[in-house]
């Protein structure tokens, strides 16, 4: 045993337990690497949701539009900048392949930032030694205009990279488009792809040839180097550039793009369309939170008429101005509103709304005045009706040539604008019921002094050119007031009836009577013009049987414009503006079916002639009086009825009792009147000259 040695034996390895062991070792490591990983994305997605984002609400400009949609008017955002919006279905869809095949191929397919796109922009500086292209992604564009941040710095470039991401977790892909399209500059004021195609353009971005679209495109880049108004080359080797890549990724044929290198790049800007500036003003001031206001106005129609303006007013002084309104008397829309001929500060202060203000109607008042005569039976069209010298207390009225024309007809009178008789009617009517007449026909009149006097007839009231065509308005759809309106859908509610439908009829056909200006074609316009003391406004308003159209013209600070008379300057325009509004005028409603119909000698006796209160002070030798019974007697009925005698006047006689005709056309000057019985009664007689007389008495 001395020599011999004890073995001890060594650990035995089972086969395979390393190759367990560095599986082992792996899994631990994929496993805290996954752990890392897992963690690094809870964090980096808590810091993204971190994110604070600029405010996404943008400040916009303000719109007016018409009742199709367009454009009227545009308004600068608070710092000066045009910014309109643009949803993403109201850009012409070759536009939006143009700029995602240029800008952002994976547009639709990254979460905010391409990592392709960063990684060839990086191998792209590391060969070059420079940045040859930004790999901006659009969303990452939108972050940095939304910050108005620069590009080129790496702090900036992670900054958007981060609001890029927490963009595309908050908004959809069509709100960042949208955004996008909002807030790209083009140079100057201009933000987004609407502003700078109306002012390129001229025109919205909806439809768009190759070359717009691709320019559109390429300015963003350096919008203030490839301004097309003020650096045409640059911009049109931009443009190309775009249409070159829009061929490479397939949106255009090489056909398309060499048309569009032809198309010449615009070298100026447009201005922004300017139509209906009072009115759009007004909307703007009376909704202000409002960031588009749809008018009734009809754009094609507004720019014939402003047009139509600034010729009325051509060489006919420094000082002259205009103002026209179109409703539709059916739905009192309104369809053109022209403030004034230019709107701009100058000579003839186109910056005052002539629509609105307070101006003297002359003698368009005048068919209101006799609307309510043969509405209180006072008259009739063929009512015969003097015109001749008449005071009227200390009033003592002229007619504008200081002529007289004798006995004429009502439908005469109110054709050829004779003052004495109007005022005769009004005093009959008294002066408060034509202005009752006005408030009912939602006109707001403002008289001289406490109560209105005979001189309102005549244009004694202050009056606007909205007021009176709201009143013929009404005249033109049968004497019921429909306020005018010029916000679209708005809710207008029927107004009061102002005068019978007869009345308005027989008003409008004298009104169609009259004889166009000369030059003007001849048809069925019912129209009125007026000329206001001292020849301070000329006025002409007419309808058809479906618009009313009114005209003022004179100076906005209301200085005398000597010689202008209402059909000598705006009638014309008045019949220029119906030309432009359409092609032949709309026929006038048939008459009633309560219509009188007839001449002068089948009128009732009592309408055949008109006589004013102040022709009872008159002399008359052979008038006719009541002979019996005399005035505040008290008499007997008799079984067979009440006596009367008359004395003086002419035969045939006709007896009325408060007013209702009892005996008609009686050649005796003695009566029996049938009387329904005992009380106070009012007994009139008129003969055939239309004199009358009357008493009042008690009957028992």
């Amino acid at each position: 045993m001395g020599g011999e040695r004890c073995a001890v034996d060594s650990p035995r390895v089972r086969p395979g337990a390393g190759i367990l062991t560095m599986r082992a070792r792996w899994i631990i490591v994929l496993a805290l690497t996954l752990w890392l990983a897992a963690l690094g994305r809870d964090r980096f997605d808590a810091w993204i949701d971190a994110t604070v984002l600029p405010p996404l609400a943008l400040e916009m400009s303000v719109e007016v539009l018409d009742r199709d949609g367009d454009l009227l008017r545009a308004y600068t955002v608070a710092d000066g900048r045009w910014r309109l919006a643009l949803p993403v279905d109201r850009v012409d869809p070759l536009y939006l392949r143009m700029l995602l095949a240029y800008e952002d191929k994976r547009f639709y397919r990254h979460a905010g930032v391409d990592p392709k796109s960063v990684i060839r922009a990086a191998v792209q500086a590391l060969r070059n030694g420079r940045v040859v292209s930004g790999g901006s992604t659009l969303t990452m564009q939108v972050a940095r205009l939304l910050e108005e941040g620069t590009t080129g710095e790496v702090g900036g470039k992670l900054r958007q990279m981060r609001v890029a991401l927490a963009l595309e977790r908050r908004l959809s892909k069509d709100q960042i488009l949208q955004l996008y399209l909002s807030l790209a500059p083009f140079g100057g004021n201009l933000e987004g792809v609407r502003a700078a195609s109306i002012s390129y353009f001229g025109k919205e971005p909806k439809r768009l040839t190759p070359a717009e679209a691709a320019l559109l495109v390429a300015i963003p880049q350096a919008p203030e180097s490839r301004r097309p108004d003020r650096a045409a080359d640059r911009a049109e080797a931009a443009r190309n550039r775009v249409l070159a890549r829009a061929v490479k990724e397939g949106v255009i044929d090489a056909e398309e793009a060499e048309a569009a290198l032809r198309e010449a790049v615009p070298g100026i800007r447009k201005p922004f369309p300017a139509l209906a500036p009072h009115l759009a003003d007004r909307a703007r001031a009376e909704e202000p939170q409002l960031g588009s206001h749809h008018l009734t106005i009809d754009g094609e129609l507004q720019k014939k008429l402003e047009a139509l303006a600034l010729e009325a007013v051509e060489g006919k002084g420094e000082q002259l101005q205009v103002a026209i309104l179109v409703a539709d008397h059916a739905s009192g829309e309104i369809l053109a509103s022209v403030g004034s001929a230019g709107y701009q500060a100058d000579l003839r202060q186109g910056f005052v709304d002539m629509t609105e203000a307070l101006r003297s109607p002359g003698s368009t008042l005048k068919p209101l005045v006799y609307a309510l005569a043969f509405d209180e039976g006072l008259g009739h069209p063929e009512t015969m009706i003097d015109d001749r010298p008449m005071s009227f207390g200390t009033y003592a009225p002229q007619n504008f040539d200081k002529l007289y024309m004798g006995t004429i007809r009502m439908r005469e009178a109110l054709q050829l604008s004779r003052n004495i008789p109007v005022v005769a009617l009004t005093d009959a009517l008294g002066p408060a019921k034509l202005m009752a007449a006005m408030q009912k026909a939602g006109m707001t009149p403002v008289f001289p002094g406490d109560q209105p006097g005979l001189a309102i007839a005549l244009g004694g009231v202050g009056v606007t050119l909205s007021d009176m065509v709201q009143l013929y308005a009404a005249i033109a759809r049968g004497g019921v007031v429909r306020p005018l309106s010029y916000r679209l859908d708005a809710e207008v509610p029927e107004g009061q009836r102002v005068v019978s439908e007869v009345a308005a009829w027989e008003v409008g056909d004298i009104l169609a009577g009259l004889a166009p200006p000369p030059g003007a074609p001849s048809n069925r316009l019912a129209y009125k013009t007026g000329t206001s003391y001292g020849h301070r406004d000329a006025w002409a308003i007419g309808f058809d049987g479906k618009h009313v159209i009114g005209v003022w013209m004179g100076r906005a600070d209301g200085t005398p414009v000597p010689g202008a008379f209402g059909a000598d300057v705006a009638a014309p325009v008045l019949f220029q503006a119906f030309n432009r509004l359409k092609g032949k005028l709309d026929p006038q409603p048939p008459a009633p079916a309560s219509t009188l119909l007839v001449a002068n000698s089948e009128l009732p006796q009592p309408l055949q002639r008109f006589r004013s209160r102040s022709a009872v002070f008159e002399a008359e030798a052979d008038a006719p009086a009541v002979a019996f019974p005399p005035d505040g007697a008290e008499v007997e009925l008799l079984a067979s009825g009440l006596k009367v005698k008359v004395a003086g006047g002419t035969a045939p006689f006709t007896w009325l009792a408060d007013g209702v005709p009892v005996v008609v056309a009686s050649d005796a000057r003695e009566a029996m009147l049938a009387m329904p019985g005992a009380g106070f009664v009012t007994l009139s007689v008129i003969d055939a000259e239309g004199r009358s007389d009357r008493v009042q008495v008690q009957v028992r």
